[in-house]
């Protein structure tokens, strides 16, 4: 057992366990990243450790100083508890639509939350450009910036795909993730496609997002939404362009809603709303390639950081989608059969890692 000398160094080594219904419905082996097991409960505290401890390395960050992120709730999670390890303070510019259980989270570990209207990133409101401004108006503030700083794909290849790799005795058919920042996919991906090349890389992307399109024409475009926080990427941002990806699939809300319930039911498992996308495609990619397959993707948050959403009628009901999960045999025929909510992509991105 690993004994820590501060809250940071427990962050990373997370269990992996087979979803045990799922695994029997397709006849591959479907298993999960625990990556709530993280201190601060979500994987983002891997992209945090990193984006702090190369900036020290640098020389960007000394004690005492603030570091300002926008974030939709993991990440200044992260941010907040990381930065109490090494001596800093943190501000998280958030949207106020995310859910009350990350606000209060940011808050708890000693964070400073400013909360911000959602509009769109070409907005100068955009929680995105807010947090830069605010940093570059004092030299004693730091912005992480997620998005475009790779020391978050890095820790991924440094750390997660490696660690995945042991566990899994270097026996990977599929690799399934949702795209945020990019960092996830793009760290693991690199490591993985390094491993083995035939290792079969899925883009998750939900209803909202511009990714799925852009890898099938080129151009972002979206439609509807997704009450799934934080993932989804209008842009190109330098930690995406660093995914290898294979396939993608995009999949909608209610999709969720009957699988974090099937799981909670079957398994004792309960998903946070990214999650239950990480294991709807993870679904889709096994019904797709056939049995025999080793599948891996991440449970990427508490499930209860869910609960005033993906787990609220009133809520669902606001948002269009029916409560009532659908019987399992009616999702799996239609995952059977994807149609064009399903692309080959040889997307390659050009950015350089620095190992």
């Amino acid at each position: 057992m690993l004994v820590g000398q501060r809250m940071s160094d427990l962050i990373g080594q997370t269990d992996l366990v087979k979803i045990p219904s799922l695994s029997k419905l397709t006849g591959s082996d479907i298993f999960l990243k625990c990556e709530f097991q993280n201190p601060g409960g979500s994987i983002k505290d891997r992209a945090a450790k990193q984006l702090i401890e190369d900036a020290f390395e640098r020389g960007e960050l000394r004690p005492g100083m603030t570091v300002v992120e926008g974030t939709a709730g993991n990440t200044g999670i992260g941010l907040a508890l990381v930065a109490k390890s090494f001596g800093l303070n943190m501000l998280a510019v958030m949207p106020n639509d995310q859910s009350p259980e990350k606000e209060r989270m940011i808050a708890l570990h000693g964070g400073e939350l400013m909360a911000v209207d959602p509009v769109p990133f070409k907005n100068e409101n955009h929680f995105y450009h807010t947090a830069r401004r605010i940093a570059e108006e004092r030299d004693d503030y730091w912005w992480a910036n997620q998005f475009e700083n790779t020391s978050n794909a890095r820790a991924h290849y440094l750390h997660t795909g490696p660690e995945i790799w042991q566990q899994m005795e270097g026996r990977i058919d599929t690799f399934v993730s949702v795209a945020g920042t990019g960092g996830t996919i793009g760290g693991n991906s690199m490591f993985f496609k390094e491993q083995d090349e035939n290792v079969d890389v899925w883009l998750a992307d939900p209803d909202g997002s511009g990714i799925f399109e852009f890898l099938k024409s080129g151009d972002y475009v979206s439609e509807g939404g997704s009450m799934t926080e934080g993932i989804g990427i209008m842009r190109l941002v330098e930690n995406f362009n660093q995914a290898k990806i294979d396939h993608a699939v995009n999949l909608p809300d209610q999709d969720l809603v009957t699988l974090s319930r099937y799981l909670r039911e079957q398994d004792g498992i309960v998903l946070g709303s990214s999650s239950a996308l990480n294991v709807a495609a993870a679904l889709a990619a096994a019904l797709h390639k056939g049995k025999g397959q080793r599948i891996v993707t991440f449970a990427c948050d508490l499930g209860e950081r869910s609960a005033s959403k993906l787990y609220n009628e009133a809520y669902l009901k606001g948002r269009g989608l029916d409560p009532q999960p659908e019987p399992i045999e009616q999702l799996l025929e239609r995952y059977g059969n994807l149609g064009d909510k399903l692309i080959s992509t040889h997307w390659r991105g050009q950015a350089a890692h620095g190992k």
